[in-house]
């Protein structure tokens, strides 16, 4: 694997690497609910488990590119 170039950026700060993390963790424990307030159910998947934890990294304010799909304004 070739190394970073130095002037480049990371994509994902490390904060929104450990809220993958414990989103990850939850999941596999079985405890990860999806949906406002968790009133959505069981996550089963290992894919919804990541797209949580990036949006709650998001909701923090940490370094994560916009989700697919969505224009950044700017």
């Amino acid at each position: 694997m070739p190394a970073r170039k130095r002037n480049q950026k990371r994509r994902y700060d490390a904060a929104a690497s450990k809220s993958v993390e414990r989103a990850l963790r939850l999941e596999e424990q079985g405890k990860l609910k999806s949906g406002k307030g968790g009133r959505g159910g069981k996550v089963t998947s290992r894919k919804q488990a990541i797209a949580i934890g990036l949006s709650e990294a998001r909701k923090r304010g940490a370094r994560v590119p916009p989700p697919p799909g969505k224009k950044s304004r700017g």
